[in-house]
């Protein structure tokens, strides 16, 4: 096995698995919750013990049941926004790098309109304008990933558009909306699996940060930037547990497609069959 073989069977494994549980624990997050996350008690600020493992906040909630149900919350987000994105990119982007000329033209413009503005003060703006609503977080997120999926389904579908077996399925009578789906598409796809894992990741993020500075997810819902909001006003007076937990949640998921993403690059690189 070679060094880069190697490197990839290291990597996917734990990868695929990683993404695996917190894909289950999201699906089954309220049951295996062994509190209510939105209950309030008289047992404030309690640190790390049997009855809560991860500890209690300020107003007594347990920790552990609310990281464990923001896990839906925040991968539901993420997943709604980068499949909405990836769907509306994929579609501009391949009829800007199939037919060129003024399609190429008025879609470049509108990728660079978005481009011009520093992504996340865009989707703060976006919330800002039409108000905190997880809906309008998944809108904000959508718009600030589509420039990814646009510039990348136009580079591949454009390097594709004249090759051989699309020349064979022009030849055979094939439109050009079939060429482009069902010919086309399909092999840009293995490279776009790529782009997802990448972008779920930043996705979290961009969600968990928009929590964080008050123009997400409201209060008292739990999430992970809500969470590491409320545990900072207490890093001071020594209640590490209210932000660390969440906070190591909020960057295991995000490693964990990370590191998905490039065993998935890894996976398709040609070099790594020499």
């Amino acid at each position: 096995m070679t060094g880069r073989r190697a490197a990839i069977a290291i990597i996917a494994s734990p990868a695929f698995i990683l993404v695996g549980i917190i894909a289950a624990v999201a699906v089954v997050a309220p049951p295996l919750a062994p509190y209510d996350a939105l209950a309030t008690s008289a047992n404030v600020l309690q640190p790390p013990s049997v009855e809560h493992w991860f500890g209690t906040d300020s107003v007594g909630r347990d920790i552990f049941s609310r990281v464990l149900v923001s896990t839906r919350l925040d991968l539901g987000i993420a997943a709604s926004a980068v499949s909405v994105a990836f769907l509306i990119g994929t579609t501009f982007g391949a009829l800007a790098g199939y037919y060129g000329g003024w399609t190429d033209r008025v879609i470049g413009r509108l990728v660079d309109t978005i481009m011009a503005f520093p992504l996340f003060v865009l989707a703060m703006g976006i919330v800002a304008a039409l108000g905190n609503s997880i809906e309008n977080v998944v809108y904000a997120t959508i718009i600030i990933n589509l420039p990814f999926y646009i510039r990348f389904a136009r580079g591949e579908v454009n390097a594709r558009r004249n090759i051989a077996y699309v020349e064979a399925a022009r030849a055979s009578g094939n439109n050009d909306f079939q060429i482009i789906a069902l010919h086309i598409v399909p092999n840009i796809m293995p490279a776009m699996m790529v782009q997802i894992s990448l972008n779920m990741g930043w996705a979290i993020m961009n969600a968990a940060s928009l929590s964080f500075v008050g123009l997400g997810v409201r209060p008292p819902l739990p999430e992970w930037g809500i969470m590491v909001f409320e545990g900072a006003s207490n890093i001071i007076s020594g209640e590490w547990w209210t932000f660390v937990f969440p906070g190591a949640a909020l960057m295991l998921a995000i490693a964990c497609f990370d590191l998905l993403g490039e065993s998935l690059r890894l996976r398709m690189d040609p070099r790594s069959a020499r």
